[in-house]
């Protein structure tokens, strides 16, 4: 069945895209002048998977993320206002700055959390999606990991038990080809990590990761089944990340060649040529976008380095211990 995507969707998802690339480039700039609390991994190169998957889910379904998780958060509905308080540890963040970069969440909205270790998210989604089938709420779980994390134990154990329990969850694998410095290459026999699933019994798939269009057509099916009691589903979505592992990476371990055709596939410009051939979108609309995304951006930005940092009087608010052993 041919699926065509209304314009307006595509629009929001072109917009959540430039709000994605635009927040990953003012954080560099942040890391840039030491104003960011802990490491740095960017998303910037990888925008159309989170993008167009969140734009797909209702604001009480559920997302777990990685390490490289800005572009998810933001995808599913996090304030780029309150995620660079945040990432600059200031009392205004989503977690009052204790989570950093890395450890960004928002139950309001579904965001579980961004996770410092690798693999990490993929258990937390499952459960999410135990939850979901005991309450019966229709409510999905989606899990962003990485190639290297589908090489973890918590990448087999979950997703074991999401196909056993014909649980709603997502799994999307955002193949960038490299696990920190080690390409996919070196680590793993198979390349293909979405055929894995048919070691667990479920649906797998092979995606261009940066192509907009083929992410909507099987995305929109997996979450379909997975709301209607179908079970979970493997999403492979071959992509790319423009940075090295975290900003002050080298990249001494690829070439510059690779790169370059991997901008060449650049997510946003490849929806801009859609929008404009297809749809009819002017460059000038497009170009109104951006402006906005900018000034939203700027006034985040702003936001958080006017933002207080913690009280260390409130060092132990939010932290359960007892208090008649201190």
């Amino acid at each position: 069945m041919k699926i065509k995507i209304k314009k307006d969707d595509l629009l929001d998802i072109y917009t959540i895209m430039t709000r994605i690339r635009k927040f990953e480039e003012k954080a560099a700039d942040f890391y840039k002048k030491a104003l960011i609390k802990g490491s740095l991994h960017l998303y910037i190169g990888e925008e159309a998977i989170a993008a167009t998957v969140c734009k797909l889910l209702n604001k009480d379904d559920y997302i777990s993320s990685t390490h490289r998780g800005h572009g998810h958060i933001i995808a599913k509905g996090a304030k780029p206002d309150k995620a660079f308080a945040e990432l600059l540890g200031k009392q205004t963040g989503y977690c009052k700055g204790r989570g950093g970069s890395m450890h960004i969440s928002d139950l309001d909205t579904g965001i579980l959390g961004a996770n410092g270790i690798v693999g990490g998210g993929i258990p937390t989604a499952v459960g999410a999606g135990l939850s979901s089938k005991i309450l019966s709420n229709k409510k999905v779980s989606v899990v962003f990991f990485g190639d290297g994390a589908a090489n973890q134990g918590t990448f087999h154990e979950s997703i074991n038990l999401a196909a056993l329990w014909q649980l709603p969850v997502i799994f999307v694998c955002e193949n960038n080809h490299f696990g920190m410095t080690v390409p996919i290459t070196e680590s793993t026999r198979e390349e293909d990590i979405y055929l894995r699933a048919r070691g667990y019994g479920l649906p797998g798939y092979k995606i261009d990761g940066n192509d907009v269009i083929a992410i909507y057509k099987i995305a929109s099916t997996a979450i379909e089944n997975a709301r209607n009691g179908k079970g979970p589903s493997l999403l492979e979505c071959k992509t790319y990340r423009w940075s090295g592992h975290w900003e002050g990476d080298s990249c001494f371990y690829r070439e510059e060649a690779e790169l370059e055709k991997w901008v060449k596939k650049c997510p946003i410009k490849r929806l801009e040529k859609i929008l404009a051939g297809e749809y009819g979108i002017s460059k000038t609309e497009l170009e109104r976008i951006g402006l906005m995304i900018d000034a939203e951006i700027n006034q985040a930005a702003d936001f958080a380095l006017k933002s207080p940092y913690p009280d260390p009087k409130d060092l132990l608010e939010d932290i359960f211990y007892n208090s008649n052993k201190h």
